[in-house]
């Protein structure tokens, strides 16, 4: 289901600075800026985020954590083969890609009503936004979607009650980027990161993310700070499948299904960046490469 749009007199980004900001401590003294991508494109897409695993866990918790509808997507999108087990172990600190849905509202762009957390005992908006979720989101942020699109009033970061439904939103865009479709990946900055070798990591330039991101001085740039970072991509326009997913972007190193999970497409570089489509076992069917 959609998110509606906002009533016209309602601002999403003023609304995201009135709430006052939480103090922490951190490793840097500035406060990182919202976590929040400009997205004006109509329809939706999937984006990526950058889940920092805060403990030793598996791929199957990740998957629960974020409610994919099945291992697959997880899989693919961090270019895992096809047969690695739900109990694969995730190590503390590592990093996984985490695919979603993304929709624009009102010039930004967030997870389309996913993930929904619930609350358990011990939880502060704070925590699930900043430990649960590794700095993906604010915790003003989670309060003010629930209270726009989920009627749900948080008042107070702290006074929420075990077993609610809270919606975490993952910033993220649909927008092309220098005429390029791309898939946007939500990165959280590390610690004593430059602009230049987070350009250099995902092969972009440090102009495209200082522009992308609003950034006027890379030595400005704060740990914490969430940012788009847009990845080369492959089009299944390339591939004839008679799917209606024909507008499904993949970045540079992994792979999606199409044609009802019969058809595996994996997005290459080395391959001018065009899929590489492989029917899986026992269930062939025909493709056109144009």
């Amino acid at each position: 289901m959609g998110i509606p749009h906002l009533l016209p007199s309602l601002s999403l980004l003023s609304l995201f600075t009135l709430s006052p900001l939480l103090t922490t401590t951190t490793t840097v003294t500035a406060q990182a800026p919202p976590s929040f991508f400009n997205c004006t494109t109509k329809s939706p897409c999937t984006a990526l985020a950058g889940y920092v695993s805060p403990n030793t866990t598996t791929l199957g918790h990740i998957q629960s954590l974020f409610q994919l509808p099945s291992l697959l997507p997880l899989l693919g999108a961090n270019g895992l083969p096809s047969s690695t087990p739900s109990t694969h172990k995730v190590l503390q600190s590592s990093t996984v890609r985490i695919p979603f849905p993304c929709r624009c509202i009102n010039g930004l762009g967030f997870s389309d009503r996913v993930p929904q957390y619930v609350v358990v005992k011990g939880d502060g908006l704070f925590h699930i936004a900043n430990d649960v979720f590794s700095g993906l989101t604010v915790y003003n942020q989670i309060q003010t979607v629930n209270y726009i699109f989920q009627d749900v009033t948080v008042a107070d970061a702290n006074l929420i009650y075990v077993g609610q439904k809270l919606w975490i939103p993952l910033p993220c865009s649909c927008d092309d980027v220098d005429g390029q479709q791309v898939v946007h990946y939500a990165h959280v900055v590390a610690p004593n990161s430059t602009v230049n070798e987070i350009a250099n990591e995902f092969d972009t330039t440090s102009q495209t993310l200082m522009s992308l991101n609003g950034i006027t001085d890379p030595r400005k740039l704060i740990a914490g700070q969430v940012l788009d970072v847009p990845l080369k991509a492959c089009s299944l326009s390339d591939v004839q499948t008679s799917s209606p997913s024909d507008s499904l972007l993949a970045a540079n190193g992994t792979y999606i299904y199409t044609a009802n999970n019969c058809l595996k497409c994996t997005c290459d570089a080395a391959n001018a960046y065009k899929y590489t489509p492989a029917p899986l076992p026992r269930r062939t069917k025909k493709i056109m490469l144009s």
